[in-house]
């Protein structure tokens, strides 16, 4: 894969800069149309081969089925909620893959494709809202940070992180295995919190190898975008100081490219981007919300034709790069993974009642020992009940 000019990021911003549209603006950095057909951007143009392209789509499959399962073991009472992505699988999928393994990401509770593509099971994924743990992999191991329900705070840790990262001398050494840098992951809803802002003051000042990727959705659960901001997310960013960019969140190619040199913007020692992935919210927030209530189903309409998967699957048989055989292999491949998440939600064990003192400190303290304690003593009062 190469770039073909570039990074996007010098002196002449304005060219990527105009006045929004409800369609995203002709600002909106574009490699493959919702009818599959391939264009080219003078800032952001990558070649991609055919087995990338292949990769593109099976990820956003299996992370769709992941989404449709999930939603539907809530349903039937398995799990205490799920956040869909349904409609967002290309901003996710293609700013996982941009990243190189020492890069380290803070997302929100939706970020169930960038999960996929760090190696996350889905099924400690599941474990969080079935609410049997809190988060089982290691976020270190990963580098994939916990799911964050409180609104914004991850993009403060990310910051916070990058910095260290600095200090730790991991940016701007020249050397890819070692230049590292942070993907934050918020919504157009939490660009409103204060955390989110003060995050953006403290990277800028800071000069932080900070991606913040913002996937604006355009609902903050039932507040259009509209009431949020007078002016296109990604122009907020010149305000605090470093560049921002809108790109097509529902087209994978150039969510990979754009995200791509930002991550390497940073990694270069060359601080915060801003990355506004313009998408929309196809499902419910939650499973416990209802859009029919609050938006219109021909908008829903509308954005079914500009689905992220359909195009990428039009463009490759467009062009020769994929048979039945293929799409049938993932398609098995997406039933195959629906069976074992059925399966495995339902036979994930409960904690034990004491295990949720284990992870409060590092190393535990007297009045959280004592807490413990008169908790297993009260819980011995009934039996059979496992400690």
């Amino acid at each position: 894969m190469t770039q073909q000019s570039g990074d996007g990021f010098g002196p002449d911003l304005a060219d990527v800069f105009g006045p929004a549209h409800s369609d995203g603006g002709p600002e909106l950095v574009q490699l493959l149309t919702p009818e599959g057909e391939r264009v080219h951007h003078p800032e952001f143009d990558l070649d991609f081969s055919a087995e990338e392209l292949r990769g593109f789509y099976r990820d956003m499959v299996l992370t769709r089925r992941l989404d449709v399962e999930a939603t539907a073991l809530q349903r039937h009472g398995e799990l205490g909620i799920w956040a869909q992505l349904l409609g967002q699988e290309a901003a996710q999928i293609g700013a996982g893959r941009a990243l190189r393994p020492q890069d380290h990401v803070f997302p929100t509770y939706r970020e169930h494709g960038v999960a996929w593509c760090r190696g996350i099971d889905p099924l400690q994924l599941l474990g969080l809202f079935r609410g049997v743990d809190h988060g089982s992999w290691d976020p270190e191991e990963r580098h994939f940070g916990l799911y964050t329900i409180v609104i914004g705070a991850q993009c403060l840790h990310a910051v916070g992180y990058a910095m260290g990262m600095q200090r730790d001398g991991d940016v701007g050494t020249g050397d890819p295995g070692r230049d590292a840098a942070v993907l934050a992951h918020f919504g157009d809803g939490a660009s409103s919190q204060g955390d989110v802002n003060e995050s953006f003051i403290f990277a800028a000042s800071y000069n932080a190898p900070v991606v913040f990727f913002c996937q604006n959705n355009q609902w903050a659960i039932s507040e259009p975008i509209e009431r949020q901001s007078r002016i296109p997310l990604y122009q907020r960013a010149l305000g605090f100081g470093f560049p921002g960019i809108r790109v097509d969140g529902n087209d994978v190619l150039a969510t990979y490219a754009v995200t791509r040199a930002a991550l390497q913007r940073a990694r270069d020692g060359q601080g915060p981007t801003f990355v506004e992935a313009y998408t929309y919210r196809m499902g419910a927030h939650t499973t416990t919300d209802d859009p029919t209530r609050y938006r219109l189903s021909d908008d829903v309409e509308r954005w079914k034709l500009r689905d992220p998967i359909a195009r990428v699957e039009v463009y490759l048989k467009r062009n020769g790069l994929v048979d039945e055989a293929f799409l049938e292999a993932v398609a098995d491949e997406a039933d195959q993974l629906g069976a074992t998440l059925r399966e495995g939600c339902k036979a994930l064990p409960d904690p034990a009642p004491l295990s949720m003192f284990e992870h409060v400190y590092a190393e535990m303290t007297e009045e959280l020992a004592a807490q413990r304690d008169g908790f297993a003593e009260y819980l011995s009062t009934f039996e059979g009940e496992r400690a």
